[in-house]
């Protein structure tokens, strides 16, 4: 399926007196993309994501959503910003159908939406009769009304166990499936590596990196090792040039391979030069890695 181009922000920014929210923010996200804005508390997410539904005027820059100059196009997005208030003694249908009627859109959707977030069977139970993990889902199941192409949701798994995030990961991973476009704003750094396929990293309100999510975590695969003779192996592995990286990092040595080299190679240098290895472990790149490098 051909990517579209569903929105482009140039160059946002936004101050509170002298506290800088978001500065000079650019960003294109199209059409299937699952975007994460990931950062630490406070880094402009919040900000970042009310500008672009509207809530909110951006001092400077502009957004266009689909290349059009309609900035707001609230019939084709799902958002979810923070836990909706619900009224607590009515249905979960009854609650649907007042949140159909201020969006204007039609009420025959609320059995698909409470379907594809597990709740169908709860439609008749009053809202207070639902967990906090059930409430998030409900939260969701109130975003899909309408079947919008776009869903925005701000920490979607916050507060929840272990179970719940794995249930709101699943749901938004089926929606991404079904080509809707998703934009999630996380500081959960393994949830977002897990169903993500772009990232902007935010700290301070700037962009520190943007990209699809493979480019931005750390391709060369580095390899842990430790032996009785660490400052021998460290100098013998730095002058034969024949790795990528050498760091000594406390008591071991991270080597991260050349391409086309292989672990074995490693083990054979070592083995070369009467060297035995303690510890040989190899460590795949992590986006939590590569954010806590860019954000400290």
């Amino acid at each position: 399926m051909e990517k579209v181009e569903v929105l482009n922000v140039k160059g946002i920014c936004k101050h509170y007196g002298n506290t800088r929210a978001v500065e000079n923010i650019l960003l294109t996200i199209n059409s299937g993309n699952i975007y994460g804005i990931l950062g630490p508390n406070g880094s402009g997410k919040t900000t970042l994501l009310s500008i672009i539904l509207g809530v909110i005027k951006a001092d400077k820059g502009s957004y266009d959503w689909y290349n059009s100059e309609k900035n707001n196009p609230t019939e084709n997005i799902g958002a979810l910003l923070e836990t909706p208030n619900f009224y607590s003694y009515l249905s979960l249908e009854k609650n649907l159908e007042i949140v159909a009627r201020i969006k204007n859109i039609e009420t025959d959707t609320i059995d698909a939406a409470l379907e594809k977030t597990g709740l169908l069977e709860r439609k008749y139970s009053k809202y207070f009769t639902l967990s906090l993990g059930m409430k998030q889902r409900f939260a969701l199941a109130s975003v899909l009304l309408g079947n919008p192409e776009i869903l925005i949701l701000d920490e979607p798994t916050n507060g929840l166990d272990p179970q719940g995030i794995a249930d709101v990961r699943a749901m938004i991973v089926e929606e991404a499936k079904r080509g809707k476009t998703i934009i999630l704003a996380s500081h959960i750094l393994s949830e977002v590596q897990k169903i993500c396929t772009h990232v902007a990293i935010l700290k301070n309100g700037k962009i520190l990196k943007s990209g699809e999510i493979g480019s931005l975590i750390k391709s060369e695969k580095s390899i842990i090792i430790s032996s009785d003779e660490n400052k021998k192996l460290f100098g013998l592995l730095v002058r034969s040039g024949l790795f990528e990286k050498v760091e000594s990092i406390k008591n071991e040595i991270s080597v991260s391979l050349k391409k086309g080299s292989t672990a074995k190679e490693l083990n054979e240098f070592a083995f070369k030069h009467n060297i035995i290895l303690t510890k040989f472990e190899k460590q795949e790149g992590s986006l939590e890695t590569e954010f806590l490098k860019m954000v400290k």
